[in-house]
């Protein structure tokens, strides 16, 4: 697998456009379009939220009904959540000017948007929007990014990635985008991503790839607790590569799923790190858990503490605060089989063993938590399984933010 530069038009017969709507910022994009000429085959993951944007509801009846994906049109600004019957209009109103601008049926016309809740979005700048992006789609790298720059709401950056892997011999492409910022808490997949692939594969193993993936990306980042009514991951593949398609389990199924899993962590990564306000990347990586699921759910526990948040951005080694978090997460384990490092690019240091607090180097502690990036490194010794969960630190921005985000 290789690492190359691109996006959502990485893979062939892919094509992207963006556009200045007014929805709801000036002087910025805030559409963009995602386009296959040739059908696309999906897979989707959606929040877990009962309460569901129009576009959630919209996109899960298109993945589940097996009819072919073209398109998907995103807007930010609004998030067409909690708008009734206008909402699904809305949507509905968007596809049909798909079809309309570029002759494909409008039932295979995904929707997806960002923004704030309970406002209605404005389909005539919608459907304009739609028009003008249809005559400006290119499959160029920058197309890409634009399209990637046009979703962001609160994101300070954009966020791509795209890979390249062999499958019997065939090249085949990978690429996706995501927003994310705030609002980010596990449980589908986080905030909006897209991801765009010439591989040909059979649908029910696209899907069993996509879900399972997840379990280990984007369900293991957490910026604020809070699961959003729009979460969505959507996946098209349009078979341009010209593999032997993949219909069944094997190693070409599993080479895949090793791209998919490398592309959805670095986005998954790159939005932990971008989280609202933040100024580090959070990670909590625990070895030797019991099961896969404890060590899931201690990690999360770990990043998703506001107090331990707080520790990391005022690079406080106070270890007590993580090892609290493990002991509320739901997980059983002994606290004195518990070993707990801090890591970065600057060092590692043990500061909890098995029950005893470690007399360590309060100066060396300080300047590993100065990094960038700070790892908390658990060693549970309780077995063979581990996890890694993502977050950020807990920063006074976050606040500015989210007191006066509608406006």
């Amino acid at each position: 697998m290789n690492t190359i530069e691109g996006g959502v038009t990485a893979a062939k017969g892919f094509e992207a456009a963006c556009c200045e709507a007014g929805i709801k910022y000036k002087d910025r994009t805030d559409m963009a379009l995602v386009f296959s000429k040739k059908p696309c085959v999906s897979a989707g993951t959606f929040t877990s939220n009962v309460v569901k944007a129009a576009c959630v509801q919209w996109d899960q009846k298109l993945v589940a009904s097996g009819d072919p994906l073209h398109a998907v049109v995103v807007n930010s600004g609004i998030a067409n959540a909690c708008t009734g019957k206008e909402g699904f209009e809305a949507c509905e109103k968007t596809a049909k000017a798909v079809e309309k601008a570029l002759n494909v049926p409008f039932t295979s016309v995904a929707v997806a948007s960002t923004g704030v809740i309970g406002m209605q979005l404005p389909v005539e700048k919608l459907t304009a929007g739609v028009e003008k992006m249809s005559t400006t789609l290119d499959s160029s790298k920058s197309a890409g990014t634009a399209a990637s720059k046009a979703i962001m709401t609160t994101d300070t950056v954009n966020k791509e990635v795209a890979v390249t892997f062999e499958i019997g011999g065939t090249t085949v492409t990978l690429g996706g985008m995501s927003k994310g910022s705030g609002m980010i808490h596990p449980n589908m997949c986080t905030m909006l991503a897209f991801l765009t692939t010439d591989l040909d594969i059979d649908k029910s193993l696209l899907q069993e790839a996509v879900s399972e993936v997840v379990k280990d990306s984007f369900n293991m980042i957490t910026v604020d607790g809070d699961t959003s009514t729009n979460d969505t991951l959507l996946v098209m593949a349009n078979a341009e590569a010209g593999n032997a398609k993949i219909t069944e389990k094997g190693g070409d199924y599993e080479i895949f799923k090793e791209a998919l899993f490398y592309v959805c962590a670095f986005l998954a990564k790159k939005m932990a790190a971008d989280g609202e306000g933040a100024s580090k990347l959070f990670e909590a990586k625990v070895v030797n858990a019991k099961t896969k699921e404890d060590a899931r759910t201690l990690s999360r526990a770990i990043v998703g503490s506001n107090l331990s948040k707080a520790a990391i951005f005022g690079c406080d080694a106070n270890f007590g605060r993580f090892l609290c978090a493990m002991g509320y997460s739901g997980a059983s384990f002994d606290q004195n089989d518990v070993e707990l490092y801090f890591e970065s690019e600057n060092g590692r240091l043990l500061v909890f063993d098995k029950g005893t607090p470690i007399v360590f180097d309060e100066d060396k502690a300080l300047e590993i938590m100065k990094a960038d990036a700070v790892t908390v490194f658990v060693d549970m010794h309780e077995g063979s399984e581990e996890a890694t969960a993502w977050g950020c630190d807990l920063t006074y921005d976050y606040v500015k933010i989210n007191a006066d985000y509608r406006s």
